[in-house]
């Protein structure tokens, strides 16, 4: 039962895994000094938050029987399609938000401050990007949701979040594991990366939602079906 249920959430898990913003976040924390010990920081904080956050929209679900009772799977349904709805609207916020062609994309104040902070800060910065974030919640309690309809419970339900929120990471932490092995000689291809992000952040996060948005409509309707 967990394979299916990885397959309905791997979309989420992949849009969570390129999302820019945090990547461009452990960028700039890896690129500061010690950069490995604070990736390695703030790559736990991120991925104990995705599970944190998954885990407990799944538990909840699961409380609610959502695999077996008629009304709660309805509801489970209805909460797919408002997500989708959710991702479609943010798509559009998102594309009509984006900067002018040639503009500079402002960069959040939280950039400037987080090369300057302690590992243990960074920690924490991690576990709050990826709960806090309004992007990666309605994914994680997506996954959750869609883990407890395949009737995933248990050990099994704890299993298929670990992998979920690895996946969900794989962009955080294939970045680190590079950094630590090759060190200062991926710098500049680090800042590369990060400006090329900023700069298409807005076109990158739009068809993120739109893809999920069909996605979660489609998914939610046919299991209301």
């Amino acid at each position: 039962m967990i394979w299916p249920a990885l397959g309905d959430v791997l979309p989420q898990a992949v849009a969570i895994a390129i999302s820019p913003i945090p990547i461009v976040l452990v960028i700039i924390v890896l690129v500061s000094a010690p950069g490995g010990v604070k990736g390695v920081a703030f790559t736990l904080g991120w991925t104990t938050g995705v599970f944190a956050t998954t885990a407990i929209a799944g538990a909840i679900a699961q409380g609610a029987n959502v695999a077996s009772d008629p009304d709660a799977a309805d509801a489970g349904s209805l909460l797919q399609v408002a997500l989708g709805v959710l991702f479609v609207f943010l798509a559009v916020r998102q594309w009509r938000r984006r900067p002018a062609s040639g503009a500079e994309p402002a960069e959040p104040t939280l950039f400037s401050a987080i090369d300057s902070m302690s590992a243990p800060r960074i920690l924490g910065i991690g576990a709050v990007a990826a709960v806090a974030n309004p992007k990666n919640l309605p994914l994680t309690i997506s996954a959750g949701v869609s883990i407890a309809q395949a009737g995933v419970g248990g050990a099994d339900l704890v299993t298929a979040t670990v992998v979920f929120s690895l996946i969900a990471s794989a962009g955080i932490i294939g970045l680190v594991i590079v950094t630590l092995a090759l060190g200062d000689r991926v710098r500049m291809q680090l800042a590369e990366l990060k400006g090329w992000l900023l700069s298409n952040n807005a076109t990158i996060v739009t068809v993120i939602f739109l893809l999920l948005g069909a996605k979660m409509l489609g998914s939610g309707l046919a299991i209301a079906g």
